[in-house]
C-alpha cells in the first residue's frame, strides 16, 4: 500500500514560572525545501511561508517593543485565503479585527476562565470607533469535557435569540475547545457565517486555530463530529500567554515539537537549544516558535485543505493521544499531554519497524522530558482500550488503521497503513497492561 510521505487554559493570575475520502497517497514532500514556488512575500511585514527559513538565536530575534506591526503569515487557499496576525498587543489594535467584520452583528464565544481576562478588551477592539457594531457573547464552561453538543446548542440558542443574520460574525476567544466549537457553530448557523479566531493558548496559537478544522467530541471518539471551515483571519496576541498556567503552556509545546519532527529539522534543532527560553516565556522565543509553527501548518493546509493525505501527517502522535483522551475521560489529560505520550509511542513503533535510529528516538524522549511533558500513557490505559478506541479513529479506512510514523532522518514521516502489525502490538505491550 502506498503511503503519504512528509519531510519537511488561562488563570486569573500570572504564572509563576480531495475532495476524496482520506486515503493513503503517494505524495512526496521533500525535507525542508517543499513547494517554495508557491510562497510569496505578501507585504513588508508578512513573512514568506518557507520551511527552510533560518531559525535565529533568541538573542537576535526582534524585541517585544521593537514594533507594534504584526507579523503576518498567509494561509493560501485562493479566494478563501486569510492572514494570521502574530504579535504583542494586537487586541489594542482595533483595525486588525474590524477589517474582517461583516455586517453589524458580532457574537463572541468564550469560556468562564478567559472571559474575565479578555472579553472586555475584545469587545472594545471590535467596537472602538465603530459604534454601528453590536456585540453579543456566550460564555461556556472551561474544559475539553464541555466540547459537546449541549454547549454547541448554547451558541445556536444565543444566536437565534439575538436574531443574528447571515452577515453576522462569530468570534472565537479562547483555546482549542472554544475555537473548534465556535468554528463548527459558524459553519452550521444559517449554513455558514463569517468567523474569526482569537486563540489565547499556545496549543491554539500554533495549531488548532489554523486550518479550518472545527467540531465537537463524541463519547466514543474525539472530534468525530465537525466540518472543515476556514476563518476570515486568525489574531494571535502573544500577550495572552502571560496568564497561561505552566501546565497549559507545556501542553501547547507538544504541537510545536511535532512540526520539527515531521517536516522541519532546523526548527527541531532550534527547539532543542531554546526549550529553556520557551518554558521561561521569553517573548522573542515564543514569537519565533509561533511564527514558525504557523508557517509550517499554513503551507500544509494550502496544499491539502481537506486532509486527503499530506495534512494527515500533522497528526503525529494524535491517534494514540486521542485514544488516551477518550479512554481516561475528556479533560483529565490536556490534549498536548496526550499527544506527547502518543508521540513517544509513535516513535517507539517507528523504531521497532527499523525506520529511525536509536539517536532520534532518544532525542524525542529528551525534548519532551525537557518540555515537562509525559513520556508514557496513563497506567489505566490497556492494550484492549487502545485497540478498541483506535478502531474508530478518523484515519481508519477499509478496516485499516493508518498511522503517522517517523521514517528516515529527522524531519521525515509517513502516513500509512502498510506496516508490520507486530510492531504496533510490541509498542502497545511495552507501554500498557493487557
Amino acid at each position: 500500500m502506498a503511503s503519504s510521505v512528509c519531510s519537511p487554559r488561562h488563570s486569573l493570575f500570572l504564572s509563576s514560572s480531495t475532495k476524496s475520502p482520506l486515503r493513503d497517497c503517494p505524495v512526496r514532500f521533500p525535507a525542508c525545501n517543499a513547494f517554495h514556488s508557491r510562497r510569496r512575500l505578501v507585504s513588508a511585514t508578512r513573512l514568506k511561508v518557507s520551511a527552510s527559513s533560518p531559525a535565529p538565536a533568541v538573542d537576535h530575534s526582534p524585541s517585544r517593543a521593537a514594533s507594534r506591526a504584526p507579523t503576518v503569515v498567509e494561509v493560501d487557499l485562493g479566494n478563501r485565503s486569510y492572514p494570521i496576525y502574530i504579535g504583542s498587543g494586537l487586541l489594542d489594535q482595533p483595525e486588525l479585527l474590524q477589517r474582517h467584520i461583516h455586517g453589524k452583528r458580532v457574537i463572541v464565544v468564550t469560556n468562564t476562565t478567559v472571559a474575565p481576562l479578555y472579553l472586555d478588551k475584545t469587545v472594545s477592539a471590535l467596537t472602538d470607533g465603530n459604534p454601528n457594531v453590536s456585540v453579543e457573547s456566550v460564555i461556556l464552561p472551561d474544559g475539553e469535557q464541555f466540547k459537546n453538543m449541549e454547549n454547541l446548542m448554547r451558541i445556536f440558542d444565543k444566536s437565534i435569540e439575538s436574531r443574528l443574520d447571515r452577515r453576522c460574525t462569530f468570534v472565537a476567544l479562547g483555546g482549542g475547545v472554544i475555537g473548534d466549537m465556535c468554528g463548527y457553530a459558524a459553519a452550521s448557523y444559517l449554513r455558514g457565517v463569517n468567523f474569526i479566531q482569537i486563540p489565547t493558548t499556545v496549543m491554539a496559537q500554533v495549531d488548532s486555530s489554523v486550518g479550518g478544522k472545527t467540531g465537537i467530541n463524541h463519547p466514543l471518539g474525539k472530534n468525530m463530529i465537525g466540518a472543515f471551515y476556514q476563518p476570515q483571519c486568525v489574531l494571535v496576541d502573544t500577550d495572552t500567554l502571560n496568564t497561561l498556567p505552566d501546565r497549559e503552556l507545556a501542553s501547547g509545546l507538544a504541537e510545536v515539537i511535532k512540526y520539527g519532527l515531521i517536516r522541519d529539522a532546523e526548527f527541531f534543532e532550534w527547539q532543542e537549544k531554546n526549550m529553556p527560553s520557551l518554558l521561561a516565556r521569553d517573548p522573542s522565543a515564543f514569537a519565533y516558535a509561533i511564527k514558525r509553527s504557523c508557517e509550517n501548518k499554513a503551507e500544509v493546509v494550502s496544499l491539502d485543505e481537506k486532509e486527503s493525505g499530506l495534512r494527515a501527517t500533522l497528526n503525529l502522535g494524535h491517534t494514540f493521544g486521542h485514544a488516551i483522551e477518550t479512554g481516561v475521560g475528556y479533560g483529565q489529560w490536556l490534549h498536548g499531554e496526550a499527544v506527547a505520550a502518543g508521540t513517544v509511542m509513535a516513535v517507539d513503533m517507528s523504531h521497532h519497524l527499523g525506520w529511525i535510529d536509536d539517536l532520534l528516538a532518544q532525542r524525542v524522549g529528551n525534548i519532551l522530558k525537557e518540555a515537562k511533558l509525559p513520556n508514557a500513557p496513563p497506567k489505566t490505559m490497556t492494550v484492549k482500550m487502545f485497540k478498541s478506541i483506535m478502531a474508530v479513529d478518523k484515519k481508519v479506512a477499509d478496516g485499516r488503521l493508518r498511522l503517522i510514523l517517523l521514517k528516515g532522518p529527522l524531519g521525515n514521516c509517513v502516513f500509512t497503513g502498510d506496516y508490520d502489525k507486530k510492531a504496533l502490538d510490541e509498542t502497545l505491550n511495552a507501554f500498557c497492561k493487557s
